[in-house]
């Protein structure tokens, strides 16, 4: 028997924890003896990058949570008209990935605050960084943790995605500006 839509959705919500409950969740897992890899980011259009950076992340521990900027945090940082996708719907289509154990929303400009709140032993960062540009490594490694960089080549974007689909439909609606009905 396949789970109903509603079982599916009521799974992935339920994955998705505000901090106090997640911070009780990763103690609980840590004292059973999990390994806890933190991963972040915006996640406003799900693509293959993002899918590959989350599986890799999950292949370093055995507790995948992933941290989800607010909608608030998403236009500060790829501006005016992003994001496309609310936090609360990109939250739950991250928590509905397999590699994916956990899932915050968090309101701070930066992880550190979640990184010391959890203390997850590896951090797991994109390979649009080095281990030397990651902006947390001294908060990860003030507690013991340790930074990987994780994920395939920075080939995929959705903010070239979105240039692309914009560039897409400019020629569509000239093609279509002169053609007679």
């Amino acid at each position: 028997m396949y789970p109903s839509d509603e079982q599916l959705k009521a799974g992935a919500v339920a994955r998705i924890l505000e901090r106090t409950r997640l911070i009780a969740r990763v103690a609980i897992a840590r004292r059973n003896g999990a390994r806890i890899v933190f991963a972040n980011g915006c996640f406003d259009i799900l693509h293959v990058g993002h899918v590959r950076y989350l599986e890799a992340a999950k292949a370093l521990g055995d507790l995948l949570v992933v941290g989800i900027n607010t909608d608030v945090q998403v236009r500060v940082l790829k501006g005016a008209g992003r994001p496309f996708v609310s936090e609360r719907e990109r939250a739950e289509i991250i928590a509905s990935l397999r590699a994916v154990d956990l899932v915050t929303i968090f309101p701070e400009p930066t992880v550190e605050t979640l990184l010391l709140a959890i203390r997850p032993d590896v951090h797991a960062k994109g390979t649009d960084y080095t281990p030397d540009t990651v902006p947390e490594r001294e908060v990860v490694r003030s507690y013991g943790g340790r930074v990987r960089i994780v994920g395939d080549p920075k080939d995929h974007s959705s903010s070239n995605m979105i240039v692309r689909l914009n560039q897409r439909n400019t020629v569509m609606n000239d093609e279509t500006e002169g053609s007679e009905v």
